[in-house]
């Protein structure tokens, strides 16, 4: 094991967990940071525009869903479900298939470090739902050279990295552009996301896709991929028919962000399904053996870990005890995992 962040206490937020490394962050006299201070007030508030979301996404399914399925025009599939196996989005697709009553397609892109526990999770998970599955895998040549390039240099604007390292940003990128195509090209109206309270906010749990919002994000990340890569990584990205019909543009939606949101009572609930938490992933994934590698670049090059803002956003809305965020993003790093995904991209 090893340490790969040591802050002295006082360089910490008291109330959640954003450290001074961080960027912007200020800390008042009594070592609350300014972001917890702008918050102060507004989780009453939140929750009325959390049942305003909910209502929304429910007014979405009636006309989306429930009508075509009345008039005998039902299509094949509701909801795309962007699926890594990990704790989240399992949860994610159990509340569409049960408590929404939405059918499914799950989509798993395996980045070759997907955890042999998560594979048999989302088998066990998709199989007791009665859930469709397709893998797609993206050769491991070309994602070794992304992933060794992400943990050589910088390849995206500085504001990225405070979300997520360069590493994961990369693997995202891939990940949600071949969401999107797959549910253009089989007109699948929704792609559900398990994005977590912490890693997205209220505003955006249900956004329609427009085409000049998908251009100006796909080159974001299509640009810098293309000149580590060469043309090839376009197969996986949007061409200029997919944006021809705009009514074919679906729907993003996390329901996480208005659900009630607890680790514990998530994987309590997913257990009835059969899932197991890995024991061979970094604190913060269940499913991804390149994240511990990922965050460890990313501490190093800039000085703090790239789930912080995820989980002081945890932490600061309540759902997450601060003895619990601060574990997750100051405990060890477990060295051992970190030197396996190291190895394998230099092998």
């Amino acid at each position: 094991m090893t340490n790969n962040l040591t802050l002295p206490l006082s360089r910490i937020c008291t109330n959640c967990v954003l450290p001074a490394a961080f960027p912007g962050v200020t800390f008042s006299d009594d070592g609350v940071c300014n972001h917890c201070r702008k918050s102060a007030g507004k989780r009453e508030k939140q929750a009325d525009e959390k049942k305003k979301y909910k209502q929304k996404f429910l007014e979405l399914v009636g006309q989306l869903v429930v009508k075509p399925r009345l008039r005998g025009t039902r299509r094949a599939y509701d909801v795309l479900m962007s699926y890594s196996g990990g704790k989240d989005s399992t949860y994610t697709m159990w509340l569409l298939k049960s408590k929404y009553k939405l059918r499914v397609l799950a989509l798993t892109v395996d980045n070759n470090f997907l955890s042999p526990a998560a594979t048999a999770n989302i088998r066990t998970v998709t199989d007791e739902l009665g859930i469709d599955h397709m893998l797609f895998r993206p050769g491991w040549k070309n994602l070794r050279k992304l992933f060794s390039a992400a943990a050589e240099r910088e390849l995206y604007s500085r504001k990225s990295l405070e979300r997520a390292s360069t590493i994961c940003t990369s693997c995202m990128g891939i990940v949600k552009s071949l969401c999107l195509k797959t549910a253009i090209e089989m007109d699948i109206p929704l792609i559900g996301y398990g994005w977590s309270p912490g890693q997205a906010p209220l505003e955006s749990a249900l956004m329609k896709n427009n085409a000049a919002f998908m251009r100006t994000t796909q080159q974001a990340v299509l640009k810098p991929l293309r000149e580590v890569v060469g043309s090839e990584i376009d197969a996986y990205f949007l061409n200029e028919t997919h944006y021809a019909d705009p009514d074919r543009l679906p729907y993003n939606v996390h329901p996480l962000a208005w659900e009630h949101y607890n680790e514990g009572a998530i994987i309590e609930e997913i257990g009835k399904m059969g899932w197991t938490a890995p024991r061979d992933t970094d604190s913060n994934s269940t499913n991804c053996l390149l994240n511990a590698f990922a965050n460890d670049v990313h501490l190093k090059r800039y000085g703090f870990h790239p789930y912080v803002w995820e989980i002081a956003n945890l932490v600061r809305e309540g759902v997450m005890a601060r003895d619990e965020g601060y574990r997750k993003i100051y405990e060890e790093q477990n060295e051992a995992f970190i030197a396996a995904a190291r190895q394998k991209l230099s092998a």
